[in-house]
């Protein structure tokens, strides 16, 4: 029950209403007897500066920020923390008596996800499938943790500059071309974990990341996962898991990246195993019909 007590937090998105956000924070809200909401907007760009001026003249709490707007709102911010400002890119806002603090927990729910599997990157090699916004947040907080990470990017004009900004964040990262198959399969088949953050495989799409030459390399021993969680099943988990991988959808990474900000927001840590079972069974619903 609403009243005139209820904290509101967030989305800010376009489009937003196809989020599972509020499902994530209201069945989490629901369990532990907290009385606030969580909504979706769907904002223009031309809305962006006044959404984020009524963060600071109503009584909005905290919020996420999603696509395409990441990137957009930082010059918003009062404050970035240093995980926001190494990516220029924020999903949760902080809002601390008016002040409106930056950050970005996409990385960090990815990690949180591995160890919920009882993966730890901490001494490993670990190759990531991409270097888009994703991407970068998942190569930040591996190697944060303390992982060797080999990245391979498109060799397209964007090539040499994220080249340069991703082997300067550390000497732990190596950025090599996508093209160069032969070199991919010696990396991949050496590698602990291979993690898919390409949009390759989403949707309708039943492609799969990496050519069949160096699919055949993936053995028993080696996690495999991917960013996407619809479908739940990508192709490439399904081929990863017939060679013997084990292997984790996006939804994890998902739910993680969001117990972050629940927990900068209320000091309270998210009901994570609640939450798991609301949106699998959202998730599942919604492929029945």
């Amino acid at each position: 029950m609403f009243d005139g007590h209820t904290d509101l937090y967030e989305l800010i998105a376009a489009p937003a209403h196809h989020s599972l956000s509020p499902l994530i924070h209201n069945t989490s809200f629901n369990k532990l007897n907290i009385n606030s909401v969580y909504l979706a907007f769907d904002v223009e760009a031309d809305e962006l500066t006044d959404t984020v001026a009524s963060l600071r003249a109503l009584s909005v709490h905290g919020a996420n920020v999603s696509m395409p707007y990441k990137e957009a709102v930082v010059p918003f911010m009062d404050e970035l923390t240093p995980m926001a400002k190494r990516l220029g890119a924020v999903n949760t806002i902080i809002k601390r008596h008016g002040h409106l603090v930056g950050d970005s927990t996409d990385g960090q729910g990815f990690v949180d996800a591995l160890n919920d599997e009882a993966v730890s990157v901490t001494g490993k090699h670990v190759v990531v499938l991409g270097a888009g916004g994703a991407g970068r947040a998942v190569i930040a907080a591996c190697v944060e943790a303390g992982a060797m990470v080999t990245v391979f990017k498109r060799q397209n004009r964007t090539f040499e500059a994220i080249q340069q900004q991703l082997t300067n964040w550390s000497p732990n990262i190596t950025v090599l071309p996508y093209e160069d198959l032969d070199q991919m399969a010696q990396v991949v088949a050496e590698a602990d974990v291979i993690i898919n953050t390409t949009n390759v495989g989403m949707g309708a799409d039943t492609g799969v990341p990496l050519a069949d030459s160096v699919m055949a390399v993936l053995q028993p021993g080696q996690f495999v996962a991917d960013a996407i969680y619809a479908p739940l099943e990508t192709q490439f988990l399904k081929e990863a898991k017939v060679q013997g991988c084990q292997t984790m959808n996006g939804i994890n990474m998902l739910i993680h990246q969001a117990a972050r900000a629940f927990t900068q927001w209320t000091d309270i840590p998210m009901p994570v195993d609640t939450v798991k079972e609301a949106v699998n069974n959202h998730l599942l619903s919604l492929a029945a019909k």
